[in-house]
């Protein structure tokens, strides 16, 4: 068991025999009232998300999930391969389980992570910081701004994102894809 005070980014918990995955948190102590955490709660096997407020010292069941280096090898129509880097097992996962927010930054032979419970996938999971090319951008004009604004560009694997006007198309950019936000050219 584990309460509010151990909340992560990442930290899988068991909620009604539904696990979810902490993609945000936030402890709030009003002047008026209990502390509570406000969190944003994502299912690890459907993808949904969903807010959830706990009191401060609330207790909650801690899942831990086993980690293993997946790479993502092919698709052949609505199921995505990813191949186990210790075993070369091909592992099968559905759109859903790997979720609309991921596969917009999907692309052919990225490293991930497979989350597995008693030798089960149960989800596949991005890294946080990935770089992709601009594939498509409206040509930047200098002097368009005085503070240096921003376009959108889509990315190879589909996502659109807002980068700063000097990027053209074919630059690879690194992309938070957590928070669908340009980090950097990557040169």
């Amino acid at each position: 068991m584990a309460d509010t005070s151990d909340f992560r980014r990442g930290m899988v918990i068991e909620l009604s025999g539904t696990l979810y995955s902490i993609t945000y948190f936030q402890h709030v102590k009003p002047g008026k009232g209990g502390a509570f955490v406000r969190t944003k709660l994502k299912d690890v096997m459907e993808g949904g998300v969903i807010d959830k407020t706990f009191r401060a010292g609330e207790k909650v069941r801690e899942v831990r999930l086993e980690r293993r280096p997946v790479q993502y090898t092919y698709t052949d129509g609505h199921l995505y391969y990813f191949m186990n880097m210790e075993t070369f097992e091909q592992i099968p996962m559905s759109e859903d389980q790997i979720g609309e927010d991921q596969l917009q930054y999907l692309e052919e032979n990225m490293e991930c992570q497979s989350l597995n419970r008693d030798g089960v996938v149960l989800a596949i999971e991005l890294p946080q910081f990935v770089e992709l090319e601009i594939v498509e951008t409206d040509p930047g004009v200098r002097g368009d701004t005085a503070q240096g604004g921003t376009k959108p560009a889509r990315l190879a694997a589909g996502a659109v994102i807002q980068v700063p006007l000097f990027l053209e198309t074919g630059d690879v950019v690194r992309v938070d894809r957590t928070e669908n936000k340009y980090i950097t050219r990557v040169t």
